[in-house]
């Protein structure tokens, strides 16, 4: 399962092997300067679920772990059927405008990652 963690002075996304070979892609990692914030969501399946062109995988409501090329916005989706709640995070001057990813418990998460500036 995906993994948000603070490195230094960067948040990085951890994939797992399946992870990777399902988005065809690796970690990512953005520098903190670079988050504009961060969203609980009770429904990251519905957050990950935009119209563009995909390249990864996606079964409606399973699994959506893919970098989707909308019209306005580029997300980088990791959710999965054990995982429906999550966090955007939300993204500028970067590849992707939003990371989605789906976690078992977002609020932990989100305090556990210290987004506050040293």
């Amino acid at each position: 399962m995906a993994e948000l963690s603070r490195q230094g002075n960067e948040l990085v996304l951890s994939l797992s092997a399946v992870e990777k070979a399902e988005s065809l892609h690796g970690d990512l990692r953005v520098p903190l300067s670079a988050v504009r914030g961060v969203e609980v969501l009770d429904d990251a399946h519905r957050a990950a679920d935009i119209i563009g062109f995909r390249v990864g995988t996606r079964l409606a409501r399973v699994v959506e772990v893919a970098s989707v090329h909308g019209l306005h916005k580029t997300v980088f989706a990791a959710v999965h059927h054990s995982t429906p709640r999550g966090l955007r995070v939300l993204l500028e001057d970067q590849d992707y405008d939003e990371w989605v990813v789906g976690v078992a418990d977002p609020e932990a998460t989100l305090a556990g990652l210290d987004l506050a500036p040293h």
